[in-house]
């Protein structure tokens, strides 16, 4: 295949709508696939949403806001699929659900459309093994919000054709964003590092060393850093940091991975961050 144009994307939650956005603002039509209208309009809702709030801030224009809409086609069937040059799985973090919904699209699509998954914490040489020729199968990480991160890793599976992941990282370049190749292992690039630092922040937390808004100034203005860990945490959410480093932790058996007993504590409480107001920085969902 010479030229990616026609994109499907599989899911429409924060981060499907988010990497539609980016693929139609790149002039690109876009196929997303959900399981219900109802998630279709709630995909529709947040991706209008966060282009509304890029207009009012003179990011876009309303006309061009309207021109990324039109781009974007939304649809429950799997079959609707199968004019794509390029599919991006960015559904819930399940090996079994992305597994059997790349299965299904595999044969839909044509043997050389390109394949790749969004994941942040499963394996993708082990995804690759769902699809048919499973070198044009390699790993898209975008990160959260999708249209304003700029770095992209491109993970390179064990199966994925070295054409493959040099298409797939001038593809991220020509969405405006910075692709970085990677080995798949567990986080990748940015959250294998990522994922312990924040570990040993709740940690520390927990042992009183400081209050939660002194630890994010002290590492906002003495690395930095744009968001303190502890407010990086809310925004990602406890549940999914507790999913990534729990499936990191089983991956590697390193200690460095092992959820937090106090993330799981919160987790467990129904304190997840900002997605419900209970948090390290938000609410009373941390200790004191």
């Amino acid at each position: 295949m010479s030229e990616i144009h026609n994109v499907a994307v599989l899911g429409f939650g924060t981060m499907g709508a988010g990497i539609a956005q980016v693929v139609a603002q790149s002039g690109r039509p876009v196929t997303v696939l959900e399981t219900d209208q109802d998630r279709v309009r709630a995909g529709v809702a947040h991706l209008r949403s966060f282009l509304d709030g890029g207009a009012q801030r003179g990011r876009l224009t309303e006309a061009h806001r309207d021109e990324v809409l039109a781009r974007v086609r939304p649809v429950t069937d799997v079959a609707e699929l199968g004019g794509s040059d390029l599919v991006i799985e960015a559904v819930t973090e399940r090996a079994d659900v992305k597994r059997q919904l790349l299965g299904q699209v595999t044969g839909v699509v044509t043997d050389d459309a390109l394949i790749v998954t969004n994941t942040s914490a499963l394996s993708v040489t082990d995804l690759a093994n769902a699809v048919t020729n499973p070198e044009r199968l390699a790993g898209l990480h975008f990160f959260n919000p999708a249209p304003l991160m700029k770095v992209v890793e491109v993970v390179r599976a064990l199966q994925s054709g070295p054409e493959v992941v040099g298409q797939l990282a001038s593809f991220v370049e020509s969405l405006g964003k910075d692709p970085v190749v990677v080995k798949d292992r567990p986080g990748f690039l940015v959250n294998h590092l990522l994922m312990p630092y924040l570990n040993d922040v709740i940690d520390e937390y927990d042992a009183e060393l400081a209050t939660a808004e002194d630890i994010d100034t002290a590492i906002k203005l003495g690395l930095g850093y744009k968001l303190g860990p502890l407010e990086l945490l809310d925004l990602i959410g406890l549940d999914v940091h507790e999913h990534a480093t729990q499936s990191a932790y089983d991956a590697t058996l390193d200690p460095r991975f092992a959820p937090p007993p106090l993330l799981r504590q919160m987790v467990a409480a129904g304190h997840l961050g900002n997605k419900n107001g209970n948090g390290f920085r938000t609410g009373n969902g941390s200790i004191q």
